[in-house]
């Protein structure tokens, strides 16, 4: 018979990720950025609850916390991260961990369950050293020179000095075994409102979508505010204000049905109200699962780049500073998420991409890999005011360790 551990508990799902919110509050939400005192408290809190799943834990070199497990069969693995976006959310990452630990609670200490789910909270996800650097480092995708490279983008504290005063400096950074895994799951919050305004209750992630992110650069003139002619100036900063309006106008016809475009950082040289810009720089980025739609987009921002050249104005460069792979999320692997949400959810579903980045995206280059989402209230998330109703926890909580089982019984 399983053992006390053996059968779901939703309180105890509840009561776990109150208990991560705790650490780092920030009024309704957290703040606990990568390596900050509340993360890694995070960190140890987890690793001190990992052997009640029958797991070993382990922080290694990068900040990971990896339980493994002993038992015979195969194995699963699941998780997400623990560091929070500044003053945002206590759901985005910790609901994924909790639920593999919860999964791994039930599952691995049942002795008539097939094989073990071992746990994963990979660190740094919300990117405040790098993209994805821990699970990247788990397979096997981040230098000893990247780490030296890495700074926090908040504090331009080095990601060396960060490891050295968490104590995990000299740790060795731990590596996917070969064949070791059948697969990745991983839960989180849908942070939009598709499964909210539905009334359904699981989405099914069909793909998780590539970033693609430009600096647009505007050359004009800078001259003083109160003596240049209107008819002769050359402001960088209309230049650029007139290229975000025509990307808004254009880009519509071009883009595919989830196509998502932000300007996410606007600067103007010098920046001071009695001059005129002689220099603007614009961050863009554009977010789509299909190749294809990005292409047409970027050669339409070319486009509109010469186009604004060509008037005598100011120059205008576009230039790609990040390339985005799609991730294709495993069709068996959403199978059995579908079919433990019509167990377990009366098969409230739907199959959806997700619009955000991400560990999956890195675990599915070397296994297959899916993920599940839960409602998230008013589609609301990198915000402290970011929550999911304790019942949609709970249904997405059963859902995962059934999918969890499903999958181990292959």
């Amino acid at each position: 018979m399983p053992g006390i551990n053996g059968r779901f508990d939703g309180k105890r799902v509840l009561a776990d990720l109150n208990a991560l919110r705790a650490i780092g509050a920030y009024k309704t939400g957290v703040h606990k950025p990568t390596f900050s005192e509340p993360h890694l408290r995070s960190l140890d809190w987890l690793a001190t609850r990992l052997p009640d799943a029958n797991l070993i834990a382990t922080i290694d070199g990068i900040g990971n916390v990896l339980g493994s497990s002993a038992k015979a069969g195969p194995k699963l693995l699941a998780g997400s991260h623990l560091e929070s976006q500044n003053h945002a959310g206590w759901l985005d990452g910790p609901l994924g961990v909790i639920y593999a630990l919860e999964a791994a609670r039930v599952i691995n200490t049942d002795p008539d369950a097939n094989g073990a789910v071992e746990v994963a909270a990979w660190c740094d996800e919300e990117g405040h050293f790098g993209s994805f650097l821990g699970s990247r480092s788990f397979v096997g995708a981040v230098t000893e020179a990247d780490i030296d490279a890495a700074r926090d983008r908040s504090s331009d504290r080095t990601m060396r000095d960060a490891l050295r005063d968490a104590g995990f400096a000299g740790r060795p950074r731990l590596n996917a075994e070969a064949g070791r895994h059948i697969g990745y799951l991983e839960a989180h919050i849908e942070q939009g409102d598709t499964l909210e305004s539905s009334g359904l209750k699981i989405g099914v992630v069909t793909s998780i979508v590539g970033i693609w992110q430009y600096r647009i650069t505007f050359t004009g003139e800078q001259n003083h505010a109160g003596t240049t002619r209107m008819a002769v100036r050359r402001d960088a900063g209309l230049g650029l204000a007139r290229f975000c309006v025509a990307i808004d106008d254009s880009f519509p016809a071009l883009a595919g049905p989830r196509t998502v475009w932000t300007t996410g950082q606007i600067t103007l040289d010098p920046g001071a109200p009695s001059i005129i810009p002689g220099g603007a720089e614009m961050l863009f980025q554009i977010r789509d699962d299909n190749p294809e739609v990005i292409g047409r987009l970027e050669q339409q921002l070319h486009r509109l780049a010469a186009e604004a050249t060509a008037q005598g104005r100011c120059g205008v460069k576009v230039e790609r500073i990040r390339t985005g792979v799609p991730a294709m999320m495993t069709p068996a692997f959403q199978d059995s998420i579908e079919a433990a949400s019509a167990a377990c959810a009366g098969g409230k579903s739907i199959r959806m991409p997700s619009g955000a980045g991400h560990d999956a995206q890195v675990l599915a280059t070397i296994m297959p890999a899916a993920m599940l989402f839960v409602p998230s209230i008013g589609g609301i998330s990198h915000h402290w005011s970011e929550n999911t109703d304790d019942a949609d926890i709970v249904t997405g909580a059963e859902v995962f360790v059934e999918t969890c089982r499903r999958l181990l019984a292959g």
